[in-house]
């Protein structure tokens, strides 16, 4: 008997388990496409190589013989990097190659100007927005991410560096909307192995290299320019391995198994944050949002803090760009009221207090034509 590889089995298990889940729901029925995000790294390939390999037998038992979907891929060129679009489609070759159909290729603009997330999120924005009209134009009911156990440990030490809160904390989850992430069990050595036994090439960004100076005595990678090293790579390729040094094997998984217990959390708090929200909420007149202060200062501070949050990414406020230092400008408005004056929140919209109500606004429309001035960081309060 052949032997199986066992980082190629863990991998379709994986695939298997997302793929039961949808049609156990009822989503995915035979026929239906599934969508694979692919940037022709080792993650995204051996997601591919794995769902091409299940996609013949959703469902398969010893009582049912399953049935067949389709798979196919998006391959997103951000334009970012010189030659992106030859590995684009080198990306998108390869997928082909293992047989997935259709492979469609988009190429995306990314706005990191003024006023962005920066190049990364900015980035992220592009590619999911890109993600969602293919998926949408090609019909498929999941989009599946290659995200491994080691992106979320890295998620988790960059939310702890930036002192967020416990849903930055929790990471990425495993299931949200149309997308899946059915490697977040899986290591990335192991998706790199994936590749192998089933012979196919993967590219590395060079994004993804710690720069040629290194980091504290971490050796670099010659090429690599260290001005264009992101914050995770520097987590990925310095910090994990110091801290497996020194607390021994185990770490990624225990920060992925914390981001776990850590979504969990604040899955249930946010849900009693909208409660709240909707019991504050006054009917506006305009655009505006309008809260009555009384609910929420009654409430858990948790609680109130979410609902303000939430109250200011519903008027605009990029989520990204949206600190603590801005709700705690709002929840001085609630519960530290001395008359203070208008605040200003990212994305020039704007929170002020009146008659024992609180009115967020979004930014004024500019002019048809005019340009759109740069967007300062304003202080928090007038």
């Amino acid at each position: 008997m052949a032997r199986v590889d066992p980082a190629l089995a863990a991998a379709r298990a994986a695939v298997r388990a997302e793929l039961g889940d949808l049609a156990r729901s009822g989503r995915l029925t035979p026929g239906d496409l599934v969508l694979v995000a692919c940037s022709g790294g080792a993650d995204s390939l051996a997601l591919a190589a794995a769902a091409a390999l299940e996609a013949p037998r959703v469902g398969r038992s010893v009582r049912s013989p399953g049935f067949a979907v389709r798979v196919g891929a998006v391959v997103v060129d951000h334009g970012m990097q010189p030659g992106s679009a030859a590995v684009a489609a080198t990306a998108a070759a390869r997928a082909r190659g293992l047989g997935l159909d259709p492979v469609l290729v988009r190429s995306v603009r990314v706005d990191a100007g003024p006023g962005s997330t920066g190049p990364e999120g900015a980035a992220r924005s592009a590619r999911y927005a890109a993600l969602d009209d293919v998926a949408r134009e090609a019909g498929a009911v999941a989009v599946l991410l290659g995200h491994t156990q080691d992106d979320q440990a890295e998620s988790v030490l960059l939310g702890l560096a930036r002192g967020s809160g416990a849903r930055s904390l929790a990471g990425m989850p495993r299931r949200r909307g149309r997308y899946r992430r059915p490697f977040l069990g899986l290591r990335r050595a192991q998706t790199e192995a994936v590749c192998a036994a089933v012979g196919v090439d993967f590219w590395t960004d060079p994004t993804n290299l710690l720069p040629v100076d290194g980091v504290d005595g971490v050796d670099g990678v010659d090429g690599v320019d260290g001005a264009d090293a992101p914050a995770r790579t520097r987590v990925r390729a310095a910090v994990v391995p110091v801290l497996e040094d020194a607390l021994g094997p185990g770490v990624v998984e225990s920060l992925a198994r914390t981001a776990d217990q850590l979504r969990a959390d604040a899955d249930a708090l946010d849900a009693l944050a909208a409660d709240l929200l909707s019991a504050a909420t006054v009917p506006p007149a305009a655009s505006e949002m309008v809260l009555d202060v009384g609910p929420l200062a009654e409430a858990h501070a948790a609680l109130r803090r979410r609902a303000l949050r939430s109250a200011a990414l519903a008027v605009g406020c990029p989520p990204g760009a949206t600190t603590a230092r801005h709700v705690d400008a709002l929840d001085a408005l609630v519960v530290s009221w001395r008359g203070q004056g208008t605040v200003h929140l990212p994305g020039d919209a704007r929170a002020l207090r009146a008659c024992g109500r609180l009115y967020l606004r979004p930014a004024e429309p500019h002019p048809a034509g005019a340009a759109h001035p740069p967007a300062p960081t304003p202080p928090l309060e007038e």
